[in-house]
């Protein structure tokens, strides 16, 4: 069992399987593979070998010609890993023997050889880097062009990343992820936003964590306290499935709550509205009874690709306003600051001055529209 530290941005306590989406976005979920499909799947797998040994060979042929012998020397030692008779007999024993998909297998197989590497003390640790190496390499060839993506999630999975943009975040499924956790991120960060908008408990800051976990792995997401736990035994998911349990009865009871007006004790009535960045949120606040949406910051529009037109926009205020029934709706038309405008950091589209970021902060956050 490991436990890791991060930063909580939504909260939440969520027990599930890992779903392992690395620095390249390489996405290896825990598939079987059918009887029938063995041998096509181990003739795949050793396509795959023999490409990235082509690959690695003619990396060395070119190091040595630019470097020298000792620098192609590097790539040897990849070689020799590669063509390692009893790893390659691992790898093929996970496929024919326990039916795992050829990635799933490299995956697995290639990390726990890592893992080795770096609990020796000695300069021999630096060597898994290769592994890393040889891993990414061979998932490449593998998937090629067959990468999926994280919208294509149809388990419940808790999602483990180096890092998630705010549009990949916002394409998360509820049904399914459960949570995620990343080795980036703070919580100040729109992806951070995000994921307390849509709920999922969500962990960001814990540093490199990627390389101790597998798909498919139990993992226990803490999104109250910040804390992820690898491998968790028996003892630990009782307790935080007590933990889970609670969480839900006080929703349960809270909920009853929902209808009754906010009032002071001498009377005053308290408008509670909502925040939200996307017109899905408006359902959940008026689950829990809010008076209205405070504010809709719109700029998240903007964030998902190009800049969206006319209709787009009137289309999603549209949805947002339906939902709402009546109850009042505050549109933050845009707040595109620097830090949120595509492309503002190349020096060809900057302004002159001082600081020509600041000439790019609206002061919309103070001057917005009520619908």
């Amino acid at each position: 069992m490991l436990k890791l530290q991060g930063i909580a941005v939504s909260s939440g306590v969520t027990i599930g399987e890992a779903l392992v989406l690395d620095s390249e976005g390489f996405r290896i979920p825990r598939r079987f593979v059918a009887r029938s499909a063995v041998d096509t799947e181990l003739q795949r797998l050793s396509t795959a070998i023999a490409d990235t040994a082509a690959e690695i060979s003619k990396n060395r042929d070119a190091v040595r010609v630019e470097l020298g012998v000792q620098y192609a020397a590097i790539f040897e030692a990849h070689l020799a890993m590669l063509h390692d008779q009893r790893l390659q007999q691992e790898l093929t024993s996970a496929v024919r023997d326990r039916n795992w998909w050829p990635e799933y297998a490299v995956s697995r197989t290639l990390r726990r050889y890592a893992k080795v590497f770096q609990s020796l003390d000695n300069h021999i640790s630096q060597r898994a880097h290769d592994i890393y190496d040889i891993e990414k390499s061979l998932l490449r060839n593998l998937l090629g062009q067959r990468r999926e993506t994280l919208a294509a999630i149809s388990e419940p999975v808790v999602v483990l990343a180096h890092n998630l943009t705010p549009s990949e975040t916002a394409s998360l499924d509820r049904r399914f992820v459960k949570g995620f956790a990343t080795e980036l991120g703070g919580p100040g960060s729109h992806t951070a936003i995000v994921a307390e908008g849509l709920e999922i408990p969500a962990v960001v800051g814990i540093g490199p964590f990627l390389a101790d976990v597998s798909g498919g792995e139990p993992v226990i997401l803490d999104g109250n306290q910040g804390v992820v736990i690898l491998q968790p035994d028996e003892e630990t998911i009782a307790r935080y499935r007590l933990e889970v349990e609670a969480a839900e009865t006080v929703a349960a009871s809270l909920g009853q709550l929902r209808d009754l007006p906010a009032e002071t004790t001498d009377g005053v009535r308290v408008q509670i509205s909502g925040n939200i960045e996307f017109p899905e949120e408006v359902e959940q606040c008026v689950r829990r009874g809010c008076d209205g949406i405070g504010l809709y910051r719109t700029e998240f529009l903007y964030l998902q690709g190009s800049p969206p037109d006319e209709d787009t926009q009137l289309a999603e205020y549209t949805r947002a306003t339906e939902q709402l029934d009546g109850l009042p709706l505050t549109i933050r038309t845009l707040d595109m600051g620097a830090d949120k405008t595509p492309g503002v950091t190349d020096p060809n589209h900057l302004p002159r001055g001082a600081n020509p970021c600041l000439l790019y902060t609206s002061d919309a956050a103070d001057d917005a529209s009520s619908v």
